[in-house]
């Protein structure tokens, strides 16, 4: 499986990006704001929607909408294989796609060890932590060891879509 057009287009909001015009602009991924590109690029260099900028890649003159879309899809490549290697039951697509944003956002290794994994492979599974796998599921909110909106908000959409 790969994740859906409907899946990117909520991985696009959730990881949202900078334009000017009709292109796609460099920033700075902590602050969310434009970079000027004629300067050194800061740690955390980003552009489309949440692309890491690599040392041996130029986007000083931004990018279209089709390649911010091209580099999500080659970056949540490596999430979508997390999902296909770890989860050993049929999915249906949406739950495929909440499973691969989730994997995307807390990342491979965690996506691997989580015991979201566990749940989602054995419905009989049980754990005195998370009783449950929403309750599971939901614990990925925080950054920095603080509980953020932003991120309650993306788990609680990830869930519905895997609901639903």
């Amino acid at each position: 499986m790969k994740m859906s057009d409907n899946g990117i287009n909520m991985l696009k909001k959730f990881e949202g990006s900078v334009t000017k015009g009709d292109k796609h602009v460099i920033y700075d991924d902590k602050t969310g704001k434009p970079v000027d590109v004629n300067k050194p690029l800061p740690s955390g260099a980003t552009i489309g929607y949440g692309h890491l900028i690599k040392p041996n890649e130029d986007f000083r003159n931004g990018i279209s909408e089709s390649k911010a879309t091209e580099l999500l899809r080659a970056d949540i490549a490596t999430a979508e294989r997390a999902v296909r290697d770890n989860i050993t039951v049929p999915l249906s697509q949406n739950q495929f796609d909440a499973l691969t944003s989730l994997a995307y956002n807390i990342g491979t290794k965690n996506f691997a060890d989580s015991t979201v994994v566990k749940y989602v492979n054995n419905p009989d599974f049980k754990d005195n932590t998370y009783p449950t796998l929403e309750s599971a599921w939901k614990t990925w909110n925080k950054s920095g060891g603080h509980v953020m909106t932003g991120l309650s908000n993306r788990r609680n959409q990830e869930w519905n879509m895997f609901n639903n």
